[in-house]
């Protein structure tokens, strides 16, 4: 365990403060005390989403500070349009000063993420908005379904790139055509413009953003999509 959280109404920081040096005193574990929040949410588990864990969440304290784990927000391999989606979201909720408060200004966040489909859909988003970085978990030749990771690692190799097992991949999902029937995906290296993007799939990974979010407090994906 890497962190303890308690709560008691209108404790002072000093209580807290104290509380720590007990601890450290008593057991001799090394404990300091980072701040008390204005509010909190602990994001569902990714293998059950009936429950929280401790180790996924965003929240703001007393300062005004956010803090945030294990979100969209945080990963490297978040496409840069659902990571700007997500932080002007957060940057929205960052202003509640309680739980009423942040529950009050949920629409408004929901209308970010409309106008950041909107922006999807009428393709207004420049490629280096649009990218996805994943590993290569295996040489080329193991491969027996290709990822779009694999897809776009195999572009690079057929330009004489050297791809490898445990290399990260850039790519950008790409628009389906009418001779290819499965989903495809270009290297960002060899990504032009009038290859067009797939923007219902970067409207899902926005969704799921938003679900990521919100699932704590009832919006799941088929609640979000009905309401955008």
């Amino acid at each position: 365990m890497d962190s303890l959280w308690l709560r008691k109404e209108n404790a002072p920081d000093k209580e807290y403060s104290d509380l720590c040096r007990e601890i450290q005193a008593k057991l001799g574990l090394p404990i300091s005390f980072e701040g008390i929040y204005k509010w909190i949410v602990f994001l569902n588990s990714r293998t059950d989403s009936r429950v929280p864990v401790l180790n996924r969440y965003y929240g703001v304290f007393r300062d005004g500070k956010m803090k945030t784990r294990g979100i969209d927000l945080r990963r490297h391999d978040t496409a840069g349009i659902v990571r700007d989606c997500q932080g002007e979201i957060l940057n929205l909720l960052s202003h509640a000063s309680n739980s009423t408060e942040f529950r009050e200004l949920i629409p408004q966040a929901l209308e970010i993420a409309r106008e950041y489909i909107r922006m999807i859909r009428t393709g207004q988003v420049p490629a280096e908005k649009l990218v996805l970085e994943k590993r290569l978990s295996k040489s080329l030749g193991e491969y027996r379904s290709l990822s779009h990771q694999a897809i776009a690692a195999q572009q690079l190799h057929r330009e004489g790139r050297y791809v490898h097992a445990g290399q990260n991949i850039r790519y950008i999902v790409t628009a389906d055509r009418a001779e290819v029937k499965s989903k495809r995906a270009v290297a960002y290296e060899l990504f032009e413009e009038s290859l067009g993007y797939d923007a219902e799939e970067y409207v899902k990974l926005v969704i799921t953003s938003f679900v990521n979010l919100f699932l704590p407090l009832g919006y799941d994906a088929s609640r979000v999509k009905e309401i955008l």
